[in-house]
């Protein structure tokens, strides 16, 4: 199966998340734009037959560090190496920037996320308690060093 990958649009983020079952269906691409605003981004695509299947959104902190905010696998096609192609083109990417290290927050509510994280070197660095378990955050991040 042959997979395109490529900087891409808000529009087409909003066209994969909407099949993303985990994900909640308020975000608008005004909410989106309105994080970005301001920084240096990138928007990473995954498609197969020139359909969006996949993202990968990021953005600047300052100027040593990246934050890479959102991303997403539709599920027919979890399981085949898409996200961690996104990981590695936006680790590439934020590297060739001049960027010393990448930010990450997940959830225990997305497990296969976190296992990836952990498999893609990413280290635990903090935890935000928001209540309840499923809705705190596991901070992580890699040195690009």
């Amino acid at each position: 199966m042959a997979i395109d990958y490529y900087q891409g649009s808000l529009a087409e983020v909003l066209s994969v998340s909407a099949s993303i079952p985990e994900f909640e269906q308020n975000t608008s691409e005004q909410t989106l734009s309105t994080r970005l605003a301001g920084n240096k981004a990138l928007i990473l695509l995954a498609s197969h037959n020139q359909q969006p299947i996949a993202y990968k959104i990021g953005y600047q902190i300052n100027e040593y560090e990246f934050y890479s905010w959102l991303g997403g696998v539709t599920p027919a096609y979890r399981n085949q190496g898409i996200a961690s192609a996104l990981i590695e083109q936006q680790e590439a990417w934020v590297l060739a920037q001049g960027y010393q290290r990448i930010s990450v927050k997940s959830m225990n509510r997305y497990p296969a996320m976190l296992r990836l994280l952990i498999a893609s070197g990413y280290q635990v660095v903090g935890y935000q308690n928001n209540g309840e378990p499923h809705n705190s955050k596991i901070c992580f991040s890699k040195s690009l060093q």
